[in-house]
């Protein structure tokens, strides 16, 4: 960023924190009036109350910013509306808390209760400016974060809208061949490419590797078809995922792998609904796809054979190719360290017996890798 642009910025910071709303509470009129004094000078928008429920009554109707809480008040005390505060979660506004006490466990206690900072009265006004500043950038910046997390989730709401109602008007198509259903496989799978680092040929792969492992678990041919046509839809709900985290070259947040596991939900919701048996089994394998044998996986954390036989199968391919394909954030493993992974995760990530099918066809495996290279 260069220094025009620095400038800018916190020009327009300046400008926003100058138009933020604050909030005074102390029964006292002399204290609200100086206080109000002091604050308007700033330019700052200020508001009064004499009462806690008085202050909550206008946090219900104003967009407050910061409030400063005096603690000693008859009725509800400060303590009491800062709990009160603090409840409604769906925000966060930062508390000072004024008061005459100047114990260690008074200041203890406003920061176990939830005070952001506390002041000392008679207040000081640089100490009060000073304290009043920083706060309100904290504000700023939660409210620029908030608008971001909303402008992402529309968009989530807004792409998955249209692909639901792609589909909705390729369910009318329900009564013609199922050649018509494979068709919006390929197409979704196709739109998932836009958003997905994984390639075309992942996709292939995915679907020839359940094709293998379907067929070895004698599965008659219309199933083995399915597996085959349904498996590259595994993970067109990362269409929903925001393009930060889904192409971030480095390890993930805690927050934003939580953020990533919502692919299973989101891709189910994309698949669920229809009455075709394809897209049926699609969102299944979207649903359970990242569930482990032992229960330690997503979404729902289900073990055993609580987890679809489709999703098992899955699973295992799906673990494999992604060790010995390049990612973002990784090289391929060569095949040999992606087989010891593999034979580990038997038991607690994979079903056993889907792992042991797996070995038993691995020439096939091999070949089909080596076929759909990327």
């Amino acid at each position: 960023m260069n220094l025009f642009s620095l400038t800018n910025e916190l020009e327009k910071e300046k400008m926003a924190l100058g138009r933020s709303n604050i909030l005074i509470v102390d029964d006292e009129e002399y204290n609200l009036d100086v206080l109000e004094q002091l604050l308007t000078v700033k330019n700052y928008r200020v508001l009064s109350a004499c009462t806690g429920g008085d202050a909550l009554l206008i946090l219900n109707n104003e967009d407050i910013d910061l409030i400063l809480l005096d603690v000693m008040m008859p009725g509800m005390n400060g303590y009491e509306v800062l709990r009160e505060i603090r409840a409604l979660k769906e925000r966060y506004i930062p508390v000072i808390m004024v008061t005459a006490l100047d114990s260690k466990e008074d200041k203890i206690r406003a920061l176990e209760e939830g005070s952001d900072d506390f002041l000392n009265k008679p207040i000081d006004k640089y100490e009060l400016y000073a304290r009043v500043h920083t706060l309100l950038r904290t504000r700023h910046y939660y409210k620029q974060l908030a608008m971001a997390k909303q402008r992402l989730e529309n968009e989530v709401m807004r792409r998955t809208a249209e692909l639901q109602e792609a589909l909705a008007a390729l369910r009318l198509l329900n009564n013609k061949l199922e050649d018509s259903h494979r068709e919006i496989v390929e197409r979704l799978s196709s739109a998932a490419e836009f958003k997905d680092p994984e390639t075309a040929a992942h996709i292939q792969r995915i679907s020839h590797y359940c094709g293998v492992l379907a067929r070895a678990m004698d599965m008659g041919e219309d199933e083995v078809n399915l597996m085959i046509h349904a498996s590259p839809m595994h993970d067109i709900g990362k269409i929903g995922v925001p393009d930060q985290i889904l192409l971030k070259p480095g390890k993930l947040t805690p927050e934003e792998f939580e953020k990533m596991k919502e692919h299973t939900l989101i891709g189910y919701k994309i698949l669920s609904g229809s009455d075709s048996t394809l897209l049926k089994l699609a969102s299944e394998i979207a649903l359970s796809h990242h569930e482990k044998y032992d229960g330690s996986g997503y979404p729902y954390g289900l073990s055993g054979e609580e987890i679809p036989l489709s999703g098992r199968i899955v699973a295992v391919v799906d673990v494999f190719d992604a060790l010995t394909s390049r990612r973002p954030y990784k090289e391929p493993y060569p095949n040999e360290k992606a087989y010891e992974i593999i034979r580990q995760g038997s038991g607690t990530h994979f079903d056993p017996k889907i792992v042991e099918l797996f070995f038993g066809n691995l020439s096939e495996i091999v070949r089909i890798q080596k076929q759909y290279q990327d």
